[in-house]
């Protein structure tokens, strides 16, 4: 039987009113849409601009284990599409078992992809430029947003996106996913590229991203060993925000045909 719910994962500087169109375009096809913020992450963009406490609490396994209680209590295996952190998310709620297929969009690199390309550097260069910032939740400025977001919007779009949006990232995370690859043992965002017994993935990645450009989706998709269909898709034009540029309404369809001729 098709899957007919899907669980939306956000990312990080955003939650989940950044899939606002994503939701109402998925159930006006008659599908269930879960999309469960971070714990701490019931109130709203304003609250959490207000009072970062819920950002500075988070954790990796806090999410994971936040996800996985959600996912467990449906009827079924759903359809996880996930967006930046959420798409590193996603690759680990698979590796736990969970799920039918995945969809992992502008995806953040899971545990040993090394590939940092420049303009990745600069995007993250707010929260990375001070080890203080592993105890803080760091804002982006606008114009820092506009690069790493939303670079082929207008500035005007990109401004409105912005403040409807934005909110601080927690930088103790940000810190740990670049330290992950020099520290031993498995990290947070450890997966294990050999299991065979994981549902579907398939990256998309946007050609215009600064923040998690399509090399990181490549570099991340090559360390996939297992026998699993395990695919890669690139859009022309898009930035990292892919979910609310233009045109973002064929790959909600194309992310959810591929999901459901592959779901297991």
């Amino acid at each position: 039987m098709a899957p007919d719910t899907i669980v939306l994962v956000h990312g990080f500087w955003v939650t989940p009113r950044s899939w606002e169109n994503w939701i109402t375009h998925y159930e006006s096809k008659g599908l269930r849409v879960v999309a469960p913020g971070y714990p701490g992450f019931e109130v709203e963009v304003e609250a959490l601009n207000a009072d970062t406490t819920p950002i500075l609490d988070l954790t990796v396994p806090k999410i994971i284990a936040h996800y996985e209680e959600v996912i467990r209590g449906l009827d079924a295996p759903p359809i996880i599409i996930g967006h930046s952190a959420g798409g590193a998310f996603t690759q680990i709620l698979l590796d736990h078992g969970l799920g039918a297929a995945g969809v992992a969009m502008n995806s953040a690199p899971t545990e040993g992809v090394r590939v940092v390309p420049l303009t990745q550097v600069k995007s993250t260069f707010p929260v990375l430029k001070s080890p203080a910032n592993r105890h803080r939740a760091v804002p982006l400025t606008f114009e820092e947003w506009q690069y790493a977001f939303t670079n082929t919007f207008t500035e005007e779009e990109g401004r409105a996106l912005y403040e409807r949006y934005a909110i601080p990232a927690n930088g103790g995370i940000l810190w740990g996913s670049v330290l992950a690859n020099f520290q031993p043992g498995h990290q947070d965002t450890w997966v294990d590229y050999s299991n065979d017994d994981r549902a579907p993935l398939l990256f998309v990645s946007g050609s215009e991203d600064h923040i998690m450009p399509p090399a990181v989706q490549e570099s991340n998709l090559r360390h996939y060993k297992s026998a699993t269909v395990t695919e890669r898709k690139e859009y022309e034009g898009y930035a990292h925000l892919l979910p609310a540029q233009k045109g973002w309404e064929r790959i909600a369809d194309e992310v959810l045909d591929w999901a459901l001729r592959h779901a297991g």
